[in-house]
């Protein structure tokens, strides 16, 4: 009876693996597929009444509404808005001013910037843009797509100004800076180490590191530290955006110092000379989003918690035991993101007419993730509210039992694999993590976190991901060669993981 009812429960992922794989659905259409699944084993199976089944959907479609997709539209049409005003290729521009040595040229590209736009906008920005850069200097459409796949891994936990860890937190009820900052140091060794990949992937061996390792290990720390400190202090929002932020500072520094070595030297064309105003000008909404998220953070308990109070309290959910959604009208990510994209479009001059086409054209762009998010928040509540969670971590433990910990990043890349979205991932997952964590007796910090760190490793290896740095590059039809290129080091990546999963819940007792 358990294994029925454990494949019974698994239905509705197993059917988002089938649409997605098999009949190659959107993901948007395969994710209201596995939403229609959960409600009919809920009632059908777990007898969940009909209206606990619709409510549950419904909470989970609120909770992916405010303040999930407010935040994705929000960062996407910052993002879009500086590509129409043309401060993107400012921000370009000087990204490949600093060095014609090419190893620290991709590092730059590849790694710092590619984990500012994660931290910012996500959804595929991150790989897509510096490919495309990559592509523009000169270098091969596969070897870029490789280092950016790479690079793209371990920032997505907190990619979108944060957005997989803080849904996920709130999906299974603990609290934004611990998660974040246990999730941080469980990646903390692979985000020191995916800088040196990216350059002996750049010079083709291990002797590509001569001359520059301090610099790559100064990069890594660079970005991790200063993640840590603001994970622990602030939460998951500003994360990887002060991370990669840092970690570009100084690489361009060391970088500008470093004469580059003739057998990796690459011709850049050099464009207009650049000025202080017309850099502040393209950075603008960027730093806007750093100010204003920060000053309106824990940091300042005065803020803070003056806007903590323009704030409501609902439950949505009609059965027994319900979740009291939290609505923060005025301090939360998304309205500070738009506030800040709206400013910085006035100082590139936007006009009115710029800001609504943009806008439009980012509802558009985006409705298929927004569709997603809704559908998969809404299946993620059904199966929890209905029991399917519980049966899942139940059979899954028992089969596993102390070794459980060692298999949990696997369940967080297998979300990320299947949808392309550490988000959704969290989702899927989150609270049989949880749920592992209480009927083991460990961390639930630690487990759910797991779920995080499997993440960095399905994204890699994602289809989505690969299809997205392909046709950056206009590379369309190359999916199997790319995938070829990259599954080494995603199953490396997941090993790795795997080991520092078991050990370290040894090490926590």
């Amino acid at each position: 009876m358990n294994v029925l009812m454990f494949l019974l429960a698994l239905c509705p992922i197993l059917w988002l693996i089938f649409a997605l794989t098999v009949l190659k659905w959107p993901t948007w259409k395969a994710a209201c597929g596995s939403m229609i699944v959960s409600f009919l084993l809920a009632m059908l199976v777990w007898k969940l009444p009909f209206m606990h089944a619709l409510t549950a959907g419904l909470e989970g479609i609120l909770m992916a509404l405010w303040p999930i997709v407010v935040v994705i539209i929000a960062a996407v049409f910052t993002y879009n808005l500086t590509v129409r005003t043309g401060a993107m290729d400012v921000i370009k521009q000087m990204m490949t001013s600093v060095t014609n040595d090419k190893r620290l040229l991709v590092l730059l590209v590849a790694w710092c910037f590619g984990g500012f736009m994660e931290g910012m906008a996500g959804f595929g920005t991150a790989i897509a843009i510096p490919a495309s850069m990559l592509v523009g200097l000169g270098f091969p459409a596969l070897f870029s797509c490789l280092v950016c796949l790479l690079a793209n891994g371990v920032p997505t936990p907190f990619g979108s100004i944060g957005i997989p860890t803080v849904t996920l937190a709130n999906l299974v009820g603990l609290e934004n800076t611990h998660l974040s900052f246990t999730t941080t140091l469980q990646l903390a060794p692979f985000m020191i180490l995916v800088p040196f990949l990216i350059v002996v992937v750049t010079g083709k061996g291990i002797k590509a590191l001569k001359g520059i390792w301090p610099i790559v290990l100064l990069s890594g720390i660079s970005f991790v530290v200063p993640q840590i400190v603001v994970a622990w202090f602030v939460g998951a929002e500003l994360a990887v955006v002060v991370g990669s932020v840092c970690s570009l500072l100084v690489t361009v520094l060391l970088s500008i110092r470093k004469q580059p070595d003739p057998a990796y030297e690459i011709q850049i064309e050099k464009g207009a000379p650049l000025t202080l105003k017309k850099a502040l000008q393209a950075w603008s909404p960027f730093i806007c989003i750093f100010v204003l998220l920060l000053s309106t953070s824990k940091l300042l308990p005065p803020i803070n918690n003056y806007l903590e109070q323009f704030s409501s309290n609902v439950v949505v959910y009609s059965g027994p035991d319900p979740n009291t959604l939290k609505f923060t009208w005025v301090n939360t990510a998304g309205v500070w993101i738009f506030l800040s994209g709206i400013i910085g479009g006035l100082i590139q001059k936007a006009d009115p007419a710029m800001f609504r086409s943009v806008f439009a054209a980012t509802i558009k762009q985006m409705m298929p993730t927004i569709l997603t998010m809704c559908f998969v928040l809404a299946c993620a509540k059904i199966m929890g509210y209905a029991g399917m969670i519980a049966s899942i971590s139940a059979f899954a433990i028992m089969v596993t039992g102390s070794f459980y910990p060692f298999v949990a990043p696997w369940l967080g890349a297998l979300g990320t694999f299947v949808t392309g979205s550490g988000t959704s991932s969290g989702v899927l997952f989150g609270e049989v993590q949880m749920n592992a964590a209480g009927e083991l007796s460990l961390d639930p910090y630690w487990i759910v976190a797991l779920n995080s760190l499997g993440v960095a490793a399905g994204k890699m290896l994602s289809p989505q991901s690969i299809a997205i740095a392909l046709g950056a590059v206009d590379g369309n039809g190359k999916d199997s060669k790319l995938l070829s290129m990259i599954l080494p080091y995603g199953a490396v990546f997941i090993v790795l993981m795997s080991l520092l999963a078991y050990f370290g819940t040894m090490l926590l007792g």
